[in-house]
């Protein structure tokens, strides 16, 4: 761990640039920077917790423990919070966060983060739009998983990588098949299948985890229709 500057940092989150030098002194004060590799976890389920999560760098799959399974939530790129609505009130982790990738993680005091949000209404103001926005993605993202079939559910993720996490129409899917399908909500089996009908419909070419976007227009109508 090493401490933070701060007031240097140009990976700010909307928040934190509305604090003045002096709130960004003390934030660096109760503020750590830990590095992680690529399957390690960052904070897990059911554990306690006393900070708030910044993603600074990288790739996170956010995950719960079912019964028979885990459950991908999420898959959170940086810069981005992590973990705001379960450590806020109980301190304790209702889900696990694993970097996907090298990733770096700012820990921030959770009793600091507090009173910035008690006493600068700029501050509390950006935490609670991204709140919303995170919310609202959350609702979009359940009523797809169970209302598309899988075919949408699969181009929902290809589209989801290319346009959120990738920017690109050419990237490697950074979880395997088996998580590939605990986040869209099917087998591993209905996903293989689903990227070689893709694949042989000439919309995506799959070789491996690499996904290359052919015909986008026509990935973005089955996902609609999906």
């Amino acid at each position: 761990m090493k401490r933070l500057d701060c007031a240097s940092c140009n990976i700010k989150s909307s928040a934190a640039k509305t604090l003045n030098v002096a709130e960004l002194s003390i934030m660096g004060e109760h503020c750590s920077e830990v590095k992680f590799k690529k399957g390690e976890t960052i904070f897990k389920e059911n554990a306690f917790s006393s900070n708030i999560v910044y993603l600074k760098h990288g790739i996170v799959k956010i995950h719960i423990e079912g019964p028979n399974s885990e459950q991908i939530i999420k898959i959170s790129k940086a810069p981005t919070y992590l973990g705001i609505p379960t450590t806020f009130d109980e301190k304790i982790n209702r889900y696990s966060a694993t970097a996907l990738e090298n990733t770096t993680v700012c820990f921030i005091s959770l009793e600091m983060f507090k009173q910035f949000i008690r006493n600068n209404a700029d501050f509390s103001y950006e935490i609670i739009v991204d709140l919303c926005k995170s919310e609202l993605d959350s609702f979009n993202n359940t009523v797809n998983r169970a209302q598309k079939n899988i075919s949408g559910r699969v181009a929902d993720a290809i589209l989801f990588f290319h346009k959120e996490i990738y920017k690109s129409k050419e990237f490697q899917i950074p979880i395997s098949r088996i998580e590939f399908g605990n986040f869209v909500d099917t087998s591993r089996e209905s996903v293989c299948r689903v990227l070689t009908d893709l694949d042989n419909g000439k919309i995506v070419k799959v070789r491996g985890k690499k996904i290359t976007i052919l015909d986008l227009e026509l990935l973005k109508t089955i996902s609609k229709n999906g």
